[in-house]
């Protein structure tokens, strides 16, 4: 998992500057190991800065998911952040607990499955997440 510390190094090194408000979500997603919409990132944050607009707080994360801090998802037809997994770019993918968005990884790909492509085309990228009901969620 991406530390708080990295996150804010590639704001920096991006050329962002440092803010306690970009901190803070920052942190906010640290502390979670699931999924979050951006309404509940904002009701945290408001605790602090009740002042914060929405958008405000909107654009923050647009801006680190382009910049590879925050991973995206969509559940129920929202758009919902987590802290990315790491800084070393090891390719992975989420098992994804549709009832309190917890995640865990998957050890395997399942692109390595896919033999059937053809050969004039280019694979650039892809993305595979499991949905489902985590144990804990399960139990209550």
């Amino acid at each position: 998992m991406m530390t708080v510390e990295e996150a804010l190094q590639i704001l920096k090194e991006k050329g962002y500057k440092y803010t306690g408000k970009r901190e803070e979500i920052i942190r906010i997603c640290a502390e979670e190991k699931r999924y979050l919409t951006a309404k509940e990132i904002m009701e945290r944050i408001k605790e602090l800065y009740p002042g914060l607009s929405f958008d405000t707080v909107y654009r923050n994360i647009s801006t680190f998911v382009e910049l590879g801090i925050l991973e995206q998802t969509e559940l129920d037809g929202e758009g919902r952040f987590r802290l990315a997994c790491s800084t070393d770019g090891h390719h992975h993918h989420h098992l994804i607990c549709t009832e309190c968005g917890r995640t865990s990884s998957l050890s395997a790909c399942p692109m390595s499955l896919l033999s059937a492509l053809p050969e004039d085309f280019q694979v650039t990228g892809h993305k595979f997440e499991v949905y489902g009901t985590c144990k804990e969620c399960m139990s209550s």
